[in-house]
């Protein structure tokens, strides 16, 4: 029903349970946080399942923005009752998160959104550039990269969505997973360096990460 980096809106009674199971638990920045974000009505993102999870359930998260001195980032882990669950809806587009681009990729991001656009792949965004759009708070610096999600639904178009952010790497921060059609994630940098030397591949699931190897992935698609 839900897939990792999905974002999720709460309905009071949620928010009211993620008090209820966490509150006590936060500092006053953690506490503060669980109420800005149901203030503001912003969403919260589905993470990897706790192991104790039941199936009536859904592990979901938020960050708060680093501080800007330290640079530390807050995650507040959270699990909710399905029925918690307002809205649902896969990860941002490129073209949403151009407004929130820092200079530095005034440039080569709008390059990238219209590439994607020209592909017919799918791509989301997450991570820090996401939350920045979602948000409108500070959260990219200097040292971040952006994060995509490509899902490719055959070995061809994996083939060329892998070219496509190789060859935008070059003039951006480029990070982030490749998803097949079974959910099982892998970074794509990784997968591009064990396409080359054989190795094994770490792979990302709703609820575990393993070791795979790039043949037994590439047999999940159904062509």
């Amino acid at each position: 029903m839900f897939a990792r980096h999905d974002l999720i809106w709460l309905t009071a009674q949620g928010w009211q349970r993620c008090r209820d199971d966490v509150g006590n638990k936060l500092g006053p920045a953690g506490q503060a946080a669980l109420a800005r974000w149901q203030q503001a009505d912003w969403p919260v993102i589905v993470r990897r399942a706790d192991v104790d999870m039941s199936d009536g359930e859904v592990c979901i998260g938020l960050a708060l923005p680093p501080d800007p001195v330290s640079g530390d980032k807050l995650r507040i882990a959270l699990r909710v009752p399905v029925s918690a669950v307002r809205a649902v809806c896969a990860p941002l587009n490129v073209d949403a998160v151009l407004p929130s681009m820092p200079p530095c990729w005034r440039v080569a991001l709008p390059v990238l959104a219209a590439d994607i656009a020209r592909s017919a792949l799918t791509f989301g965004v997450y991570g820090s550039l996401a939350l920045q759009t979602l948000t409108a708070e500070t959260y990219i610096t200097a040292t971040s990269d952006i994060d995509l999600l490509f899902s490719p639904m055959t070995s061809a178009q994996l083939e060329r969505g892998i070219a496509l952010l190789q060859r935008h790497a070059q003039a951006l921060p480029l990070d982030g997973e490749i998803r097949f059609p079974s959910g099982q994630a892998v970074a794509w940098k990784e997968w591009v360096q064990a396409s080359d030397n054989g190795s094994r591949v770490l792979v990302k699931d709703t609820g575990s990460v393993y070791l795979s190897t790039t043949a037994a992935l590439l047999a999940t698609f159904s062509e």
